[in-house]
């Protein structure tokens, strides 16, 4: 059988940490994988994500070097730091496969009345933000990139849930994603709901063993 010898970063969000991760890991068979979970601290939304998305850069070259391929899987506003790395800071040049998991793509109505000089990295996904714009008005550089994206219609933080639909690549949402992505509140937030991360961790699986 073909296993995926790429890294695969997972990028957690925010109000999170890499302990996020520990259940989606389980249903991807982790000794099948190299995985990594850097931890990004956000500050409650004090630190902007651009700042995230360098601290990411400078963490994918600490852990596997400046030119190994790799796979990223990025959950809620994590997604966001990724697209930026991606977008910004050449990510696109060494990736193979980005996975979004309930990010704000579009925005998020829960960024709406977030002032920017408070909390600049929540305020950042408000809808119509400058940020998102810019990301969102050129996706040339994902054109080479295998993306999907997850998204459920009953998102807390990502809200209204559609609009975590990526505009490009695959995306896959519907009865089998209904479940809530994220607990919102309390030091154990996570993936949590069973068949989401059944659904979800069953795609990338399949997608992961794609020879390439």
């Amino acid at each position: 059988m073909y296993i995926n010898k790429r890294p695969i970063f997972l990028v957690h969000g925010l109000w999170n940490n890499p302990k996020l991760f520990e259940k989606l890991i389980k249903k991807i068979k982790e000794d099948d994988y190299e995985l990594y979970r850097p931890h990004l601290p956000h500050k409650y939304g004090k630190t902007s994500l651009r700042r995230l998305a360098r601290d990411l850069d400078s963490k994918i070259e600490e852990l596997v070097g400046p030119e190994i391929e790799i796979d990223i899987v990025g959950f809620s506003m994590g997604g966001l730091i990724s697209r930026l790395w991606l977008q910004n800071h050449d990510g696109f040049l060494r990736t193979k496969r980005f996975f979004s998991i309930g990010t704000p793509h579009f925005g998020t109505y829960t960024a709406q009345m977030i002032p920017s000089f408070l909390m600049p990295g929540i305020a950042e996904m408000k809808r119509g933000s400058s940020l998102l714009s810019q990301l969102n008005n050129d996706l040339t550089s994902l054109e080479n990139i295998e993306c999907t994206s997850f998204f459920t219609k009953w998102d807390l933080m990502s809200f209204p849930g559609w609009q975590s639909k990526l505009s490009i690549g695959d995306s896959y949402g519907g009865d089998r994603y209904m479940g809530d992505f994220k607990r919102m509140y309390g030091k154990d937030s996570e993936f949590v709901d069973v068949t989401s991360v059944t659904a979800v961790s069953r795609t990338m699986n399949k997608k992961f063993l794609e020879k390439n």
